[in-house]
């Protein structure tokens, strides 16, 4: 039977949607143990079904699915996927959407529009989710849309060690709008204090995509610049960004961001900016059509099968970035 069993017969099972069965079976190695066998097609008017092909009754579940394009399919298939397990008697079913979908979606800019984060927190508990996992929401208090425990995973850990390798001589971080200081400003603790900057955007509410990059506030000029973010979509705000630090004299600029959404055009935005390394995670697919020449993509795998380990021991998750 596929899954892990404790010492208190506690039984752990990976479920992965059609998304990205890759960074499952990467997460499942993590763990040693496998993917539990699914049967999942589509009817021929779109419906999903779902079928787990061995038992889970009284078992730790985890949900894994990557909301990459279509990302309503996917979002769809991983609600069925629970409801599935509830009604197979699972004992605790823990959603892991490394990228939450509608993540941006997660207040009211103007009337009349909805809060769709939270609307698909509601979903997963309505379809029997008991816990979320996710790795750096796009802002961190909407983890109190989820009525039951929340594990905010953060992707700095990885990317740090990583651009630690890449860099020397003298750092800024940089945020891409003044929102991201904070998260900026954590980077700038762990590389040694090293002195902050952001660039001064502004951006049409009424527009998706669309931002205009207008200064730099903070020094730059002969500095390595460390241009961080959540995601990176269309590629816009980064590529603008990158321009006016280099505009503004810095030597150089390396872009590190947790999520590769990469929708047209952001491949050739982002190859033709002028950024000498462009570094992301893998919590979604990053298929051939949307690699470029400077950009390199870091395993998540073991950060999100070491998350789900210590929810399955009863540990803390906190404790692995402390």
């Amino acid at each position: 039977m596929t899954g892990i069993t404790s010492a208190g017969e506690k039984r752990l099972v990976v479920c992965s949607g059609r998304a990205y069965p890759q960074l499952a079976q990467e997460v499942a190695r993590e763990l040693h143990t496998e993917v539990l066998p699914t049967t999942a097609y589509d009817f021929a008017n779109g419906e999903i079904y779902i079928r787990f092909q061995e038992s889970v009754r009284g078992a730790d579940a985890f949900v894994i699915q990557s909301h990459t394009a279509p990302i309503n399919t996917w979002l769809m298939e991983q609600l069925i996927m629970v409801d599935a397990l509830k009604r197979a008697s699972a004992k605790r079913i823990t959603v892991v959407a490394p990228f939450y979908p509608y993540a941006r979606q997660d207040k009211k800019h103007q009337g009349r529009e909805p809060i769709s984060a939270r609307l698909i927190a509601d979903l997963f508990a309505a379809a029997g989710a008991d816990r979320l996992m996710s790795v750096d929401l796009h802002t961190a208090q909407s983890q109190g849309f989820f009525d039951g425990p929340v594990d905010h995973l953060w992707a700095m850990p990885v990317l740090i060690d990583y651009v630690k390798t890449r860099v020397h001589g003298d750092l800024t971080m940089v945020s891409p709008d003044a929102g991201r200081i904070k998260v900026a400003e954590r980077w700038a603790n762990k590389l040694g204090g090293c002195p902050l900057a952001f660039v001064h955007k502004t951006r049409d509410i009424t527009q998706p995509n669309v931002s205009v990059a207008n200064r730099v506030v903070g020094d730059v000029k002969g500095r390595t610049c460390i241009l961080v973010d959540d995601l990176i979509d269309t590629g816009g705000t980064i590529a603008e960004a990158t321009k006016q630090l280099l505009k503004e004299g810095a030597k150089e600029v390396l872009v590190a961001a947790t999520h590769g959404v990469f929708s047209p055009p952001a491949v050739q935005r982002l190859s033709e900016c002028g950024a000498r390394e462009v570094i992301v995670t893998d919590t979604l697919p990053i298929t051939p059509d949307k690699q470029f020449p400077q950009l390199t993509i870091l395993p998540i795998a073991p950060l999100l099968a070491n998350a789900i380990s210590a929810v399955f021991d009863d540990g803390s998750v906190t404790a692995l970035f402390d």
